[in-house]
């Protein structure tokens, strides 16, 4: 995973720093132990106030994504579900699992820190760092042991019945009940080269099958497409309650034919223990919550969704998606099923699939040599939006002419999975705070030119799910892509006029010492 820096990138052509913006690997200040284990990460969130426990009866039939909802749009603590109606004493459900708290408390990103192994109290431009740090880190590959508590059930054959779990319904617009919305496949090349943890929805068909997508240009549409080359399904597990870095990792546009646990491994310091699954040779992290196991379907189809979905709306057609039987389920006792209940943001979707996408993105263009200081999805805009930062002096330095930069930044991600996954990329100076909505859609009214500041790349590979793009664009998979130049000109003489630039530094000490005495909380 750690890859070679050429003199010059391949893409841009320009020269490649050797070390100079390689970020320093962050130190771990917390125990990483719930980053590794579901359960542990859990009872971390009820310590903290981050979680909280719903002992009322709760029906899993749009209640439990009611509640979920209203919990991410207010950054309420992540609802444990404890007593669901129609489901067997001891089944419990966690919403919002990496859903945003109240940006009032100072860690409005701890569930996120947690999925990490960093303190609550970290920030996104930290998390980002980590991130990036752990590709440039050894992997760490997993370790095998011969049992563990995913295996305190079993279920195989005609005793598995998915339907005997909590599977919401979380959306009255949802074709079916989603078990998969917060978990992650396990599949395997034929020649056992390449294993690929990737995270996608599965639909609940029957007591046995499930149904969900598997694009070609995602990894399980990749090894699936080697199976059926070789005319045989698709060994296949998929892991709920997974411990959440692997859970995270398995959402990171990693390139094709790189291991994800290993990974995990290198973003926690620990290896992660995993056990062989009962019938197929896969290997799962052991202390997962459910572990569902079987083949997915090179041919057989059925119709999946509609669903909530990320972007924020949902659609009144599904469509037909693969089939995957389930041939046993293993899980711990008192099993917690995660969920994630799509739509407006942040949910997710936005804070974990688009910090990972970030943290990817802006790895892929250190590595080119461009003057870039951070990238980062900002979660109101759904996964659409990535903004970019770049170190105005060095730039200069490098004598990079801004059309030259802007098309070097697009030829770099938009040549990326990361850039695959999100259409619009702004770019500002690094006097912007891209993590910061606000004084993102500032520099975005004040200096991005409406004629010569916004460039279109129609012929760029992208996800088709895209609400805006046209038919041909979505079943080309091309189309849709932007890169808009909120640099300040060249010319530009102006200065910011805020608190933090327009006042001494002792005038603003001052304030600051007695902001409770003008009259405000603290």
């Amino acid at each position: 995973m750690t890859p070679s820096t050429p003199d010059r990138h391949p893409v841009t052509g320009l020269p490649t720093p050797h070390g100079s913006h390689d970020p320093e690997p962050t130190a771990l200040d917390t125990d990483p132990a719930p980053a590794l284990d579901f359960r542990a990460f859990v009872e971390r969130l009820l310590a903290d106030g981050d979680a909280v426990e719903v002992v009322r009866s709760v029906d899993p039939h749009l209640e439990v994504g009611a509640v979920t909802r209203r919990a991410y749009e207010t950054g309420a603590p992540a609802p444990l579900f404890t007593s669901l109606t129609g489901t067997a004493p001891g089944h419990r459900v966690l919403g919002a699992p990496a859903g945003l708290g109240d940006p009032r408390s100072g860690a409005a990103h701890a569930r996120l820190a947690a999925h990490v192994g960093l303190p609550r109290t970290a920030g996104p431009r930290r998390i980002v760092e980590h991130l990036v740090a752990a590709m440039h880190a050894d992997p760490v590959p997993p370790v095998e042991v011969t049992t563990g508590p995913c295996k305190q059930n079993v279920r195989t054959g005609d005793a598995v019945d998915l339907e005997a779990f909590p599977v919401p319904l979380l959306h009255q617009e949802d074709g079916g009940r989603y078990f998969g919305t917060y978990g992650f496949h396990v599949v395997r090349t034929p020649d056992g080269s390449w294993t690929s943890w990737s995270v996608a929805r599965t639909m609940l068909h029957d007591r046995r099958t499930l149904v969900g997508p598997a694009m070609p240009q995602q990894h399980v549409g990749m090894i699936r497409e080697a199976w059926r080359e070789r005319g045989q399904h698709t060994p296949w597990a998929m892991v709920l309650g997974a411990p959440p870095a692997a859970l995270a990792a398995a959402g990171m546009p990693l390139p094709a034919h790189v291991d994800e646990d290993g990974y995990v491994g290198a973003l926690t310091g620990r290896p992660v223990e995993v056990v062989r699954t009962e019938t197929n040779g896969l290997h799962v992290p052991a202390n997962a919550e459910i572990v569902l196991e079987g083949y997915l379907s090179s041919d057989e189809t059925a119709d999946e969704g509609p669903m909530g979905e990320y972007h924020g709306y949902s659609f009144p057609d599904g469509r037909k998606q693969p089939v995957f039987h389930v041939e046993a389920v293993t899980y711990r006792d008192d099993p917690i099923l995660p969920v994630c209940a799509a739509g407006v943001p942040p949910e997710e979707n936005h804070t974990i699939w688009g910090t990972m996408i970030a943290a990817a993105a802006l790895d892929a263009l250190r590595a080119a040599g461009l003057p870039v200081t951070l990238a980062w999805c900002p979660y109101e805009a759904a996964t659409c939006w990535l903004a970019v930062s770049v170190d105005r002096a060095r730039r200069v330095r490098l004598g990079l002419e801004r059309a030259e930069l802007i098309r070097a930044i697009a030829d770099v991600l938009f040549a990326s999975h990361a850039g695959w996954l999100v259409p619009k990329v702004i770019v500002v100076d690094d006097d912007i705070d891209v993590t910061d909505i606000r004084q993102l859609v500032w520099a975005l009214a004040t200096r991005g030119h409406p004629d010569t500041g916004h460039h279109t790349f129609p012929e760029a590979p992208g996800i088709p799910m895209v609400p805006y793009l046209t038919p041909e664009e979505a079943g080309a998979a091309r189309g849709g892509k932007s890169v808009t130049d909120c640099l300040l000109p060249d010319t530009f003489r102006g200065t910011t006029a805020s608190f933090r630039t327009s006042y001494p530094r002792d005038l603003r000490e001052h304030v600051l010492a007695n902001w409770t005495g003008y009259g405000y909380s603290a």
